[in-house]
C-alpha cells in the first residue's frame, strides 16, 4: 500500500514508539530517461542518450547552517554528521532501476528545521511529462507516500517537489509542491532560503 499525495497536501512523519527518532528516511527519484521520438535508430547515429534528471534538496537545520545536497557541485552530503542527509549517487541515463535516492537521518530530526526537495534537468530534453517523475519517501514503520509529477512546465528546468518541516521535533510535515523554476536561485527565493549561488559541475 501507498498513499499518493496531491498538490498542496500535507501528511506527517511522525516518530515509533519504539525508536528514538524517525529512523532512516528515504526519498528516492525515478524517470523515464527516453526523451520522445528518440529510440534505438537515434542511439546508432550519434543522437543523445536521454535525459539525466537529478535529485537534491535544500537544508536549514536549527543552528542556522543552510546548503544543498546535490551531485552538481560534489556535495553529497552526509547521514551520520551535518547536514544529516546525504545522496546515494548520481544516475545519468535514469536506467538504473533504483533510481537516485536521497537519505534523510530522522533520528537527528530536533537537528533539523527544513529541507525542500527538488529535481533539476542537468542534461537532455526539457520534456517534464515525458519524464514521468515519480518520488517514493519511505520511512520505518509506515506506508510509502508518493509525489507524482503530474503537473508540467517544460519551459522550465528545476521542479521543487516536497517540502519537510520540522513541527515538533517528533514529526516532520511532508507537502507535495511540484512547482517549476528557471533554477537553483529562483528556488531559493521563492522558499526565501538565502543561499549564495555559484556555478557547478560534475566530476
Amino acid at each position: 500500500m501507498a498513499i499518493s499525495l496531491s498538490k498542496g497536501q500535507k501528511i506527517s512523519l511522525k516518530k515509533n514508539e519504539q525508536r528514538h527518532g524517525l529512523g532512516e528516511i528515504l526519498v528516492n527519484l525515478n524517470w523515464n530517461s527516453q526523451p520522445e521520438r528518440q529510440g534505438f535508430l537515434a542511439g546508432l547515429f550519434g543522437g543523445k542518450s536521454g535525459i539525466d534528471l537529478d535529485l537534491g534538496c535544500l537544508f536549514e537545520l536549527k543552528n542556522g547552517q543552510i546548503g544543498a545536497v546535490q551531485a552538481l557541485g560534489n556535495s553529497f552530503g552526509n547521514l551520520a554528521s551535518p547536514p544529516y542527509i546525504s545522496l546515494d549517487g548520481d544516475d545519468r541515463t535514469g536506467d538504473s532501476d533504483a533510481g537516485e535516492t536521497l537519505r534523510i537521518n530522522g533520528d537527528k530530526i530536533s537537528e533539523i528545521k527544513r529541507i525542500l526537495v527538488y529535481t533539476f534537468i542537468y542534461e537532455g530534453i526539457a520534456n517534464w511529462k515525458h519524464a514521468d517523475a515519480t518520488v517514493t519517501i519511505k520511512y520505518p514503520g509506515a506506508e510509502d507516500i508518493i509525489v507524482k509529477m503530474d503537473s508540467y512546465d517544460s519551459s522550465q528546468i528545476m521542479c521543487g517537489l516536497a517540502l519537510f518541516q520540522n513541527v515538533n521535533d517528533e514529526t516532520f510535515s511532508v507537502e507535495k509542491i511540484v512547482q517549476f523554476y528557471q533554477g537553483h536561485e529562483e528556488l531559493d527565493r521563492q522558499f526565501g532560503w538565502g543561499i549564495q549561488w555559484e556555478p557547478g559541475r560534475k566530476e
